[in-house]
């Protein structure tokens, strides 16, 4: 090809590439221009979705803070200008002072936030005036925190304030209280900085301060197990015991909101209401009645000791609480229910006393065993019925034995010959028997129409017109002092002129019994024996006068004869028989005189005229010298004669003449029974306040029908004569305080015990000799 076409072809080319390159040129300019207008347009859409998102989160009680990848706060929050305001001081990085503030109490929560983008929720402080709520999300790659007023969750529009719940709960008077998820306190309301004397919140959770372990034992207990959990506890404060209901309820995020509610006075209420009911039961535990409380279920609920023993049930399955039908199926197996032909009928009708509004007459139950109760049925106050069973059986008995005795008694007053009649503490007459008819003249129906005592005393005045004697009866029938209702007796003459004699009675009831008796006959009969009681004395006397003239008469002959035959014992002259005749005259005239002695001694005693000469008398002495004077008379019978005496034994104060006397008598009575071979024995023997002389024989003894008037006067004796000697004795040993006994058996003699105190104790002895020992 030629250069020419070659530059040709050159040429046009260059020419066809410019003109291509202006095309692409013109071409990619107007693409470019489509691009910037569509950036454009996406700039400003997206300008204006960022000022509407900026404008929502702006808008809601909320703010919202990013985290950088290293955990730091990227930028101040967003949110509401009045929250942030509240999150900081003025002029502080607002992002960083809210993340410091989380990381104390949430750090590790904030930290798996922003390491692995583990989402949490929780409460915290952020100020003094209620908690906020936290929520940590990851979005875009970003991790978010969202801080919300806890008062402003649940609230919309214009209601979400500060004056919201978070006011509400300040006011309320339940101490109220938020723990974070690290378990402090977060947020607390008024009562409940009030309950443990706290200035602030502030003050308080720089204290640590808590409510009670005890609740925030509870709190950590919901926090870890996510649920609501509640307790009792008692707190000191204030100089106060106080009941508290805690209820701790988790809030997401490990807080948890607590509850304090003041249940003191149901507490103590419900205490007073225990210690009451326990006070109840032991009454009716110590109650004789059984009693037994069944349920609005009809489940026995209460029952007291006499209850199970009047039925005698197992306690074990009373404790198991059965229901009335049970109950009373489980009587019927044991017979301890009435006999009924329809027991079903029966036991319906006791069942439907569950529906009575008051309490139900009594009703009594006829036991096989025989016993009878009475059994009240009433409604609980609480619902159900109570049941109180009385065993009436004694009662019953007792009910019947009383009227029994009240119809013997009314026979036995109409059977007295005395006027009796009972009145009542009101005055009534409450009965009286057939002689008080006979006695007043008056018919049974006179007298029931007397209503009071004045009618009847105005009836009985007719008969005994004694105003005074009516006065007093009325005092003695209707006053109640004590000093009036005292026994008194009277008499008087009736309009007949017959003797009545009254008398009063108190009876225990308050009653008093009154009778009237006709002693005219009684009256005259008395006079009759204070005429022969006074003739009676001047025969005595005469007696006494006679005895002692005639026994001084006696004795001045007895003298003389004693003394001659003396006289003529002694003469040699006489032959021995005429000696013996002079010795019997003598031994006859002393026997003779002593007794006329005894007589005179008696007579004494009788009249209270004897005196005895007290002195220190010793014993040993005195039964030897009564010995000795009677030894030649029992040896020369041919028995023995022995006296028994202590050398210790003390002298003891009596008449040594008259114990001396007594012995001498005994011991010639042993004398008399004694035989050959025979012994008599004089003994003395000391007891603690008495000494005992004793006189035996080996004897006849004395037949048993006569060991009773051994000591009467004038009583023939198979063993002696007639006469006074052991009646003697027995008045000498009384006149000392002591006594005198016999012990003897036919046939083996008999024991004469005179019974002597170491004093005498009588009147009988001259006052300048009645000395004590």
């Amino acid at each position: 090809m030629a250069e020419a076409d070659i530059a040709y072809v050159a040429t046009a080319g260059a020419a066809g590439l410019a003109m291509a390159v202006s095309a692409w040129a013109l071409l990619l300019r107007g693409r470019l221009k489509a691009a910037a207008d569509a950036a454009e347009r996406e700039r400003a859409e997206a300008l204006d979705s960022l000022g509407r998102h900026d404008a929502m989160l702006r808008a809601f009680d909320d703010v919202s803070l990013a985290l950088t990848p290293d955990g730091r706060a990227a930028g101040a929050p967003i949110g509401s200008a009045e929250l942030v305001a509240r999150l900081a001081e003025e002029g502080d990085d607002v992002g960083a002072a809210v993340l410091a503030h989380l990381r104390q109490s949430h750090g590790a929560l904030v930290d798996a936030l922003v390491d692995q983008g583990q989402a949490f929720e929780g409460l915290t402080a952020l100020d003094s005036v209620e908690p906020w709520r936290i929520e940590g999300r990851v979005a875009g790659g970003v991790a978010w925190l969202r801080l919300s007023p806890a008062s402003r969750i649940t609230l919309t529009g214009a209601d979400a304030t500060e004056s919201g719940l978070a006011m509400l709960g300040d006011a309320s008077p339940t101490p109220t209280w938020v723990v974070d998820g690290a378990g402090k306190l977060a947020w607390a309301n008024r009562a409940w900085l009030t309950a443990i004397n706290a200035e602030s919140l502030d003050a308080a959770i720089e204290s640590g301060l808590s409510f009670d372990r005890g609740a925030d034992a509870l709190v950590a207990e919901a926090a870890r197990l996510g649920v609501r959990q509640e307790g009792f506890r008692w707190t000191t404060g204030g100089g106060a015991r106080r009941a508290w209901r805690i209820i701790a309820e988790p809030a997401g995020g490990g807080a948890v909101t607590a509850f304090a509610i003041d249940v003191t006075e149901a507490e103590e209420t419900r205490d007073t209401l225990r210690r009451h009911v326990e006070a109840h039961d032991e009454t009716l535990n110590h109650l004789a009645d059984a009693v037994a409380i069944f349920g609005p279920q009809k489940r026995l609920a209460f029952h007291n000791t006499a209850f199970q023993t009047l039925f005698d049930i197992d306690p074990a399955w009373l404790d198991e609480r059965p229901t009335h039908a049970e109950l009373l199926d489980r009587l019927r197996q044991r017979r301890s229910l009435p006999e009924v032909v329809d027991y079903a009928g029966w036991k319906a009708h006791e069942l439907d006393f569950y529906g009575a509004s008051e309490a139900s007459p009594d009703d009594s139950w006829s036991l096989p065993d025989g016993r009878t109760l009475r059994v009240v049925r009433q409604p609980h106050p609480l619902g159900g019925i109570l049941l109180i069973f009385s065993d009436i059986t004694d009662e019953l008995k007792l009910r019947s034995r009383f009227n029994a005795q009240i119809q013997v008694q009314r026979a036995t007053l109409d059977k007295l010959n005395d006027a009796v009649a009972v009145f009542g503490s009101d005055g009534r007459l409450r009965l009286h028997n057939e002689a008080f008819e006979t006695f007043w003249s008056l018919s049974a129906e006179r007298i029931a129409t007397a209503s009071d005592f004045d009618a009847l005393a105005e009836l009985c005045k007719a008969v005994l017109p004694d105003p005074a004697l009516w006065l007093g009866l009325k005092a003695r029938v209707a006053d109640p002092d004590p000093e009036s209702r005292v026994a008194i007796s009277g008499e008087g003459r009736t309009v007949d002129g017959r003797v009545a004699a009254w008398q009063t009675r108190p009876l225990p009831d308050g009653a008093t019994l009154v009778a009237f008796s006709d002693v005219t006959a009684r009256r005259g009969l008395e006079q009759a024996l204070v005429q022969r009681e006074q003739a009676l004395a001047e025969s005595q006397a005469l007696k006494r006068e006679f005895v002692g003239s005639v026994s001084y008469e006696l004795r001045t002959p007895l003298t003389t004869i004693v003394g001659y035959s003396e006289l003529l014992e002694t003469m040699g002259e006489l032959p021995e028989r005429s000696r013996q005749h002079a010795g019997a005259i003598r031994v006859a005239a002393s026997q003779l005189a002593r007794s006329i002695d005894d007589v005179l001694d008696m007579a004494q005693i009788d009249a209270g005229e004897m005196e005895l000469s007290l002195g220190d008398l010793r014993v040993r002495d005195l039964l030897v010298e009564a010995g000795e004077k009677v030894r030649a008379r029992i040896e020369g019978r041919g028995a023995t004669l022995g006296i028994v005496c202590p050398n210790d034994l003390k002298p003891i104060r009596a008449d040594q003449h008259r114990i001396g006397q007594a012995l001498d008598h005994l011991l010639e009575n042993a004398a008399r029974a004694v035989s050959d071979g025979g012994a008599v024995v004089l003994k003395a023997e000391t007891g603690p306040s008495e000494i005992r002389l004793t006189v035996s024989d080996t004897g006849r003894g004395i037949p048993y029908h006569l060991q009773a008037h051994v000591f009467d006067r004038f009583v023939r004796r198979e063993r002696g004569g007639p006469g006074v000697g052991l009646a003697l004795v027995k008045a000498l040993v009384e006149l000392h305080g002591g006594w005198a006994e016999v012990e003897s058996e036919p046939g083996k003699g008999a024991a004469f015990i005179l019974h002597l105190p170491l004093g005498a104790a009588t009147t009988a002895a001259a006052p300048e000799l009645q000395l004590e020992l």
